[in-house]
């Protein structure tokens, strides 16, 4: 079986098809099929977006929560 990437649209088999589930509260907030590819990206975009910023260092973090 054969989709697409939800990001660049081309065609995924299931082998190489990455499934990533965003549940915030245990609701689905996002769901999306990547290829090999989309999926890299979209981790190395992850990375950045949560690792703490060097200009935030005088910041506390006390109020995230994680279960």
């Amino acid at each position: 079986m054969s989709d697409p990437c939800d990001s660049c649209s081309q065609s995924v088999e299931d082998a190489l098809a990455r499934d990533v589930r965003l549940q915030v509260d245990r609701s689905t907030v996002d769901n999306q099929r990547l290829c090999p590819t989309c999926f890299a990206d979209w981790i190395t975009r992850y990375k950045e977006e949560m690792s703490p910023k060097a200009a935030d260092s005088g910041s506390t973090d006390s109020e995230i929560i994680v279960d």
